[in-house]
């Protein structure tokens, strides 16, 4: 009998774990002058230069889960600002020779597997049709322009992931950190849409569906040959706007059949024309796990939990955005507020708003904390459910042979700065320098989980996830988006985040007395306060476009 979708990604989940004697099948040694090219362009494509307008939408981050006063309609302009902070630059970093760009969405090395696509209808100042995004020169590259259709005004995003882009570096383990990736990218558009009082929901279409939609399938463009999956992209998901004057888009069927009266144009340009290697378990958990539906059967069930509080943080939403980087080094001898601490647990709450609104699958992820350095609160291991048929199963999940958690207890039990409905669950108090320890080598020896104020391990509901192949998908971009979530709100608190894809798992479980398969660490997180390289130098995002 052949493997099932089901038993195709468990098993490539059990084949990329790392462990303390082995790491997951990598290339071994990386050829800088052969990276892959980190942008990808369609020249013979009509270019439209989107506006660099997203000072003007600008207001304070306490505000995005407000619209805005007055109400912002989509056009060119909004446009411009809603790609601008999601998928666009937000600095060039330099070091002697070598340069390199940072993006308001977050990736795993800094790689950047993602693209966009914009879809559209009835926008003014923008052809209706189908567009690549270029961050590099921030324009739009008209691919298929089928001309106007009636009826109401729509925008649709496409993100699709090159998973070459990470898998020269990472090997197998890439397609874990490309998903990661696309949770990051959709919390990304999530929170430039809040600014601009918009939302951003997931649509239900089947991915040879969404591939043909985004061109993905035209064997002109991606012609069959030896180094073909170094070029692929793997659509990944197509969100809808929702904002004033704006219609959902049309069916998956009525998509294509506009899209196929349309003259394509461009030709994308080449990621790697001689890769090195090849990884086959890449290919078959990424085909195991496609979608196949256009329709959607989840059903999420948002908790009643009270309106999360505005942040005090007075600095305005975009710049947040832009400021955001991946702290590579921090300083252990500083502390984090308990209140920051408390509050960007909050924010990873799922909530009837951005971002969670963009979410396909019920919430699966749950945060097992290492708490270092937070002021008022002794170190030691924490446990954060996400849900509430969660917040009885997972600590009953942990019961290690020593019984080390026997005295777990609520934290608002004896704490009254932290909310009831939190749920936080202190498992064990622990002395900083063993919190340490554990940390760090629980993290693939990574000081950056040890001098922080919190590390954090991803733990996913793995069987309810996996139940079909798609699944697992879901619930590594949860895990991503929660690392969004956690990214902006560190830069709010005035520290720094960094997502850490290198860790241990069996380890992870067996330290918190997790047996069996039931959850799984996919994604580990931390937050410090960093400290900078001087010697790195920033220059502005488009610097070509600078009167």
């Amino acid at each position: 009998m052949p493997d099932t979708p089901q038993d195709i990604v468990r098993a490539y989940h059990a084949r990329t774990k790392h462990r303390f004697d082995a790491y997951a099948e990598g290339p071994g040694q990386l050829d800088w002058d052969a990276q892959p090219a980190p942008f990808r362009h369609y020249p013979g494509a009509p270019a439209l230069e989107l506006p660099l307008t997203a000072d003007r939408y600008e207001r304070r981050y306490a505000q995005l889960p407000t619209p805005p006063e007055i109400p912002i309609t989509p056009d060119l302009n909004s446009l411009g600002a809603l790609l601008e902070l999601s998928f666009g630059i937000s600095a060039w970093k330099s070091w002697g020779p070598n340069r390199w760009a940072l993006r308001c969405n977050p990736s795993s090395g800094n790689l950047h597997p993602v693209e966009a696509y914009v879809l559209s209808a009835g926008l003014p100042g923008v052809g209706d049709g189908l567009h690549h995004y270029d961050p590099e020169g921030h324009v739009l590259e008209g691919l298929a322009q089928p001309g106007p259709v009636a009826g109401e005004a729509w925008l649709a995003v496409g993100l699709s992931s090159i998973m070459w882009r990470e898998a020269w570096k990472y090997g197998e383990r890439a397609f874990r950190y490309c998903q990661l990736d696309v949770g990051h990218a959709i919390g990304a558009l999530a929170y430039a849409a809040a600014l601009l009082g918009w939302e951003v929901v997931p649509l239900a279409m089947a991915s040879k569906t969404l591939g043909h939609s985004l061109g993905l399938d035209r064997p002109d463009d991606f012609p069959p040959s030896r180094y073909a999956f170094t070029e692929t992209e793997e659509p990944e998901i197509l969100l809808a706007i929702r904002a004033p004057g704006l219609g959902m888009p049309p069916s998956a069927e009525s998509l294509a059949e506009w899209l196929n009266a349309a003259d394509w144009q461009g030709k994308p340009s080449r990621i790697d024309p001689s890769p090195g290697y090849r990884w086959s378990a890449i290919d078959q958990v990424a085909a195991a796990s496609r979608d196949e539906r256009n329709a959607n059967t989840d059903t999420i069930g948002f908790s009643p939990l009270p309106p999360l509080p505005p942040h005090p943080n007075p600095l305005g939403a975009a710049q947040i955005i832009r400021q955001r980087r991946s702290g590579q080094r921090f300083d252990p001898r500083y502390s984090l507020s308990k209140p920051a601490f408390y509050r960007m647990l909050d924010a990873v709450l799922p909530r009837p708003q951005s971002p969670w609104l963009a979410q396909q699958a019920p919430p699966r992820i749950h945060l097992l904390l290492f708490v270092l350095r937070v002021e008022g609160l002794v170190s030691g291991l924490y446990l954060l459910p996400r849900s509430p048929a969660t917040a009885t199963a997972l600590p009953a999940a942990l019961v290690p042979a020593d019984q080390r958690f026997a005295a777990r207890r609520q934290v608002a039990d004896f704490d009254p700065e932290c909310p009831a409905y939190l749920g936080l669950i202190q498992l064990a108090e622990m002395g900083l320098q063993e919190m340490q320890r554990l940390a760090r080598s629980l993290s693939c020896h990574q000081d950056i989980a040890s001098t922080s104020a919190f590390s954090l391990g991803m733990l996913g509901e793995f069987p309810a996830a996996t139940a079909d192949g798609h699944g697992y998908r879901e619930l590594l971009r949860e895990a991503g988006l929660v690392g969004q979530v956690l990214y902006l709100e560190a830069e709010a608190a005035g520290v720094r985040g960094t997502g850490i894809g290198c860790f241990f798992d069996d380890p992870v479980h067996q330290m918190a007395g997790l047996s069996g398969q039931h959850y799984q660490s996919v994604y580990h997180f931390t937050v410090g306060t960093p400290i900078t390289d001087e010697r790195i130098e920033t220059g502005p995002p488009y610097p070509q476009r600078q009167k």
